[in-house]
């Protein structure tokens, strides 16, 4: 048994393969996803341009692609996170990171990928780079009476901006 390249934990002909050979469509985003990065590891280009969507296909260079796939060791799919995607919605988001090794170098590619579901099938749309926006919180310093201002102004703040 071939355990999957996706990280799913299960082999390759019961997971991604089936969704790769066409003899299955990847029920939601996230299996897309991880198809999609095993295809990758397989070399299967059809498959990359196949579940690319339609109006996306437009700047694919197969030649590019399977160079690429070709000359990496792909090292593992970590899924951060996942949304929509489920009964009823058409479209859905994961966040994962592709690790490989290319040049004698290691690398992660971080993404939030979008996808979008026609005629039944999910479709991959696009990505940004770097994964789901990181929160950010500010976090409010509260001057004291005799505190600096925090305007700037070289006065206590209970003379400047809290008088």
């Amino acid at each position: 048994m071939t355990t999957c390249p996706c990280g799913s934990g299960q082999s390759y002909d019961s997971c991604c393969e089936p969704f790769i050979t066409g003899k299955a469509l990847p029920p939601t985003p996230e299996a897309l996803m991880r198809s999609r990065y095993s295809a990758f590891t397989v070399a299967a280009i059809d498959y990359l341009h196949d579940t690319l969507a339609p109006d996306e296909r437009g700047d694919f260079h197969r030649d590019e692609t399977e160079k690429w796939a070709k000359s990496s060791q792909w090292l593992g799919l970590t899924i951060h996170g996942t949304s929509g995607g489920g009964e009823g919605e058409d479209e859905g988001t994961v966040d994962f990171t592709a690790r490989f090794r290319m040049d004698n170098k290691n690398e992660a590619h971080r993404e939030l990928s979008s996808f979008r579901r026609e005629g039944g099938r999910w479709y991959y749309v696009a990505g940004r780079i770097g994964g789901a926006p990181v929160e950010q919180r500010r976090v409010a310093v509260k001057a004291g009476r005799n505190d600096p201002c925090p305007c700037g102004s070289g006065k206590k703040f209970k003379k400047c901006c809290g008088a």
